[in-house]
């Protein structure tokens, strides 16, 4: 199936299995829908710490997070994970993004020696996910040195005859290597214990952690506090496009809506968005659905904030929509 511009498969076999390997094993799926975009030049650290809603100059070589691009007006116009290498920046995004990342990126880019290239085609990525992911890398000879941190940590790694980065995260683990090698990886993986995970089960455990997804959660038209992306925003690197904004909405204490799962009490919206509705009055949006075993129907969208906090009940045409942190 079509996600973010690229064909990727939907399913491998039984849904339920797949993101029973994911909840409760290891499983592997595809990351060929992500892009990469290398900046380079003197510099780059400088500048792009002033693009991005999260630190650069300080992020150690070797190290990633994720952040938010922002305009002036501090609307969220794209996201991706920054990673620090000894020679360059490496921007991890959607392919659908890439594009309009590297037009915004581009447009600020006035008397600094920085330059960007989309690098996407040297690359592909699988990523490998669950509470057993780690036991499937030591069968391959990788053990993680202990986690310091929340930032994302990039190794040198062989699986099977192949070199790849292995990129380790909080919930999951990428591997990033050449295109023409994506087949041997993916039967190493398999072969050490991972179970193939198609795109629906990887979106069911997205939507379950409440992750919003750029181009289906997240618009142009919100701002990083409504999304609940905390990861996203530091708020001690200094001046960057749209802080103004984020630091206004930080010093009044709340935004009028956000980001909120819920458990629908009915069947599937017949098309996202589905408008949600309290009082006869849209109160926000549900923006992706996934149905889990033993936590039945669940969704993910925007909700105005006093609407959960008086407790109202709130509807969408399909049944109705109890936010997780409704009482």
């Amino acid at each position: 199936m079509a996600f973010c511009g690229v064909l990727t498969p939907r399913a491998f076999g039984d849904l339920n299995k797949e993101i029973d390997a994911l909840l409760h094993s290891a499983g592997v799926s595809d990351l060929g829908w992500r892009a990469k975009i290398r900046v380079t030049g003197s510099d780059r650290l400088r500048w792009l710490n002033g693009m991005v809603s999260n630190a650069v100059q300080s992020l150690p070589e070797g190290q990633g997070n994720y952040s938010f691009l922002l305009s002036a007006q501090g609307r969220i116009q794209g996201d991706c994970y920054v990673y620090r290498r000894a020679d360059d920046l490496l921007l991890d995004t959607g392919r659908d993004q890439a594009p309009a990342v590297i037009s915004h990126l581009d447009h600020f880019i006035i008397m600094d020696d920085v330059e960007l290239a989309d690098v996407s085609q040297e690359w592909t990525a699988l990523s490998l996910s669950g509470p057993k992911a780690s036991q499937v890398l030591a069968t391959l000879g990788f053990v993680a040195p202990e986690a310091k941190g929340e930032n994302a940590r990039m190794h040198d790694v062989q699986i099977g005859e192949v070199e790849c980065t292995l990129v380790e995260g909080q919930s999951q683990y990428q591997l990033w290597f050449a295109p023409k090698h994506v087949l041997a990886v993916w039967e190493t993986l398999q072969a050490a214990g991972a179970a193939p995970c198609g795109l629906e089960a990887v979106e069911a455990l997205r939507v379950f952690h409440g992750i919003p997804l750029y181009g289906i959660d997240i618009y142009d038209r919100d701002l990083p506090q409504e999304t609940a992306q905390k990861r996203a925003l530091n708020f001690n690197k200094g001046c960057y496009l749209g802080q103004e904004i984020v630091e206004r909405i930080r010093s009044r204490g709340k935004v009028n809506r956000q980001l909120q799962r819920f458990t629908l009490q009915g069947v599937a919206p017949a098309q996202l968005p589905a408008d949600l509705q309290s009082d006869g009055q849209s109160v926000g949006r549900i923006t992706s659905v996934a149905a889990l075993p033993g936590a039945g129907l669940l969704g993910l969208g925007f909700v105005r904030v006093e609407a959960v906090e008086r407790n109202a009940a709130i509807a969408y045409d399909g049944g109705a929509a109890v936010p997780a942190t409704g009482k």
